[in-house]
């Protein structure tokens, strides 16, 4: 303008009546007043101001290209929805003034008019503007005539894979923004730990902070199947985190959940959250990821399908023992360093023999070290082959002490990892330590409260038996019956509990409920290393049985 105002202002005038006045009469806009190069209009609708934003910027466009650079006039319009006061000719207000300090669109003008006018918008995120208390989410109009392409989407990874979307700061509290983004971090760090799973940095999933963002199109733009997003409140010293797990390719809920803490210390929290929700996540994708591969037809299965099938079945029932491990040696067969189908195989071949399916111990147990051992020099550094793997050599006899150490090693690399704990606790009842093995599987039952409950209840409920605390044993191994009828292990127990109570007629009832499931009432081996524990069994089975003691 300095350079030439009078050649701009005619040129400004030129624009004016040949472009920008019609298109305010087309759409019935009322020009309020004009400042120096500004002008402020009101429209009835607007659907009417973004469309004669946009055939002005347009038409702007088609006169500026054959004007010299440092000739052109470019204009900036700022559209926003809101209340306005009217004072004589003139409006004022808070729309007014958002209006006048945006460069793009409000988020309402954009869900107002986004499926009525063919044109595109550029999510701005909020925007802090001058003299308003309150940030503005605000949209860019793309200028293009056709809306722009979507951008490829990312190949998905070849394992499950996930992205923690900036959690929302639901406090109205900008401080509390360091609170909510270290959360998130807690959280991506935690499953991260998760080996079988491929967790997208920080960076690349807080670019999305601040935006309303469609599931769909997150997966999509990151390459993730799955998305968790959530909320903060805070309220006094309390704080209450919200979370939920969706499927990024069909919308789908997994999980969905709530913590509340105080907040004295921050720190503590954030560890508390991501723990709690790294172990509710882990077996939640798990149990997705199988419900997947069931829809995949037979004859196009990968080694991680059959392993997922085989997986499935493993945790489901005692009686699907024999057909998990068919399933692990056929992944096996397709992938033979594939560790967690190898460590799975291992612990296949463990349940086999504690629950009397084997038709050759001997042989199933040589097979199951041999799977076990494999799987272990493929381990690296993940928690779940480590765990499985030592609770089946274990069994087949090897150092207890050692195989606990494996396990504590798996739950150092992820302290969040549920089986883990479970698997701790099974070693520590073997090894004669029933208090910490109780200890262990509750950690199992808090990090996963929603998996089955009953492998748990078993081991803690045996913890109480080999300790003496007949009364604590019965409730528990009750539940882990209710929970899998196949499974012998908790009927054992509590027909040898019943007996040492005194309780003979229900003892004898539990060992024929027992004999419906096994042939063998009176097991060879059970793992424990302390005599007398064994004995305090295997003497209350033989009671209970109606043997000689």
């Amino acid at each position: 303008m300095g350079e030439d105002e009078a050649g701009t202002l005619a040129r400004l005038k030129e624009h004016r009546r040949e472009l920008i006045d019609p298109s305010i009469a087309e759409h019935k806009g009322r020009i309020v007043k004009t400042t120096g190069d500004g002008i402020l209009i009101e429209f009835p609708s607007v659907v009417e101001a973004v469309a004669c934003a946009v055939t002005v910027q347009r038409g702007m466009a088609e006169r500026n290209a054959a004007t010299p650079e440092d000739q052109r006039i470019v204009f900036r319009v700022g559209v926003n929805l809101g209340d306005i006061i009217v004072e004589d000719d003139d409006i004022f207000g808070d729309g007014v003034n958002v209006a006048a300090r945006l460069e793009a669109l409000a988020e309402l003008v954009r869900d107002q008019v986004r499926d009525k006018l063919d044109i595109a918008f550029e999510d701005m995120g909020e925007q802090q503007v001058k003299n308003i208390a309150r940030p503005v989410r605000a949209f860019r109009v793309l200028a293009e005539e056709k809306k722009m392409p979507e951008p490829a989407a990312l190949p998905l990874p070849d394992k499950p894979s996930i992205a923690v979307l900036p959690f929302q700061n639901m406090s109205g509290d900008p401080e509390q923004e360091y609170f909510v983004d270290g959360m998130v971090e807690e959280i991506i760090t935690a499953l991260s730990r998760i080996r079988w799973l491929f967790v997208l940095a920080r960076n690349s999933s807080f670019t999305f902070k601040g935006q309303a963002v469609d599931v769909k199109q997150v997966g999509h733009e990151l390459g993730v199947r799955y998305v968790l997003e959530g909320s903060v409140r805070k309220g006094g010293n309390r704080v209450r985190i919200t979370g939920q797990l969706i499927d990024a390719e069909t919308g789908a809920h997994l999980w969905a959940d709530r913590f509340d803490g105080l907040i004295e210390d921050v720190f503590e929290l954030q560890d508390k959250v991501a723990s709690s929700v790294a172990g509710v996540i882990e077996p939640t994708l798990q149990a997705a990821e199988t419900a997947r591969s069931a829809g995949r037809p037979t004859n196009d299965l990968t080694a991680y399908d059959l392993y997922l099938r085989g997986y499935a079945m493993a945790v489901s029932s005692a009686r699907q023992a024999p057909e998990a491990l068919r399933l692990m040696e056929q992944a096996i067969a397709r992938d033979p360093r594939y560790g967690p189908a190898l460590a799975w195989a291992a612990f296949c071949c463990f349940r086999l023999l504690t629950n009397d399916r084997s038709e050759d111990r001997e042989a199933d147990a040589l097979k199951g070290a041999d799977f076990a051992r494999r799987a272990l020099e493929v381990a690296g550094d993940d928690p779940g082959i480590m765990a499985n793997a030592a609770a089946a050599l274990a069994y087949f006899g090897e150092d207890i002490g050692a195989m606990m150490a494996l396990v504590d090693r798996a739950l150092a690399f992820n302290p969040n990892f549920a089986r883990g704990w479970f698997i701790s606790g099974l070693l520590r009842n073997w090894a004669g330590q029933p208090d910490i093995a109780i200890e262990h599987a509750e950690a199992s039952l808090r990090l996963s409260p929603r998996a089955g409950v009953g492998p748990s209840f078993a081991i803690i409920g045996s913890a109480h038996f080999l300790a003496r605390r007949f009364d604590e044993t019965v409730p528990k191994l009750l539940l882990a019956i209710q929970e899998d009828p196949s499974f012998p292990h908790p009927y054992r127990y509590l027909a040898a509990c019943y007996a040492h109570m005194g309780r003979l007629d229900d003892a004898r009832e539990i060992v024929e409920r027992l004999r419906a499931v096994t042939s063998v009432a009176i097991p060879s081996g059970m793992g424990h290393r302390n005599p007398e524990h064994r004995e305090l069994l295997l003497s209350g089975l033989r009671l209970a049985a109606g043997e000689p003691t």
